[in-house]
């Protein structure tokens, strides 16, 4: 990950950078995943992604097999949008994040 990302987390709570962390090295994951790699309860993870969505580095996809799910991972290049600027679907297969 660049330094850019990093500085940006910098002062952001200790939950919101062990996030971060396992995103770095997961790069993939849900909220319920996150919980467990984690092992913080769900409220707290959901209040990291919040942090970490206002510093502007995390990516959002929904999950296109259960759209009650999003996957969320790191603001990289891994992620198309389409014309309106709105996230779409990971290069990579959807399947194997299951």
């Amino acid at each position: 990950m660049t330094n850019d990302l990093r500085e940006a987390v910098a002062d952001l709570p200790p939950s919101a950078k062990l996030v971060f962390v396992v995103l770095e090295r997961e790069t993939r994951l849900t909220q319920a995943e996150l919980a467990e790699e984690t092992l913080l309860p769900q409220r707290t993870v959901r209040y990291a992604l919040e942090e970490l969505r206002d510093a502007d580095v995390l990516r959002e996809e929904l999950n296109i097999m259960d759209a009650r799910q999003r996957f969320y991972s790191l603001g990289d290049d891994h992620v198309e949008t389409d014309i309106d600027g709105e996230i779409g679907i990971a290069s990579e297969s959807s399947a194997s994040a299951q």
